[in-house]
């Protein structure tokens, strides 16, 4: 199935900005993170379609997938 993954800030310099990719049916969000290499503890926001998920969320086609990274300040 064909999913978009839309990268923010500091996954977007290492990767991409927007992408395309295909996963198998039943793939989750976790398995997107694991697929471009980024870590579960790297993740600060996940969004499917625009509402909040977990990385255990079952995607479904054409669905689009936002991952920001955790932010920090002081």
């Amino acid at each position: 199935m064909q999913v978009t993954v839309k990268l923010y800030a500091l996954f977007r310099w290492r990767l991409f900005r927007e992408a395309v990719r295909e996963y198998p049916p039943g793939a989750a969000v976790s398995d997107v993170a694991r697929d471009l290499e980024i870590t579960e503890t790297e993740i600060g926001i996940v969004l499917v379609n625009g509402l909040h998920a977990d990385l255990g969320h079952i995607l479904q086609e054409g669905d689009l997938v936002s991952l920001m990274p955790r932010i920090g300040g002081g």
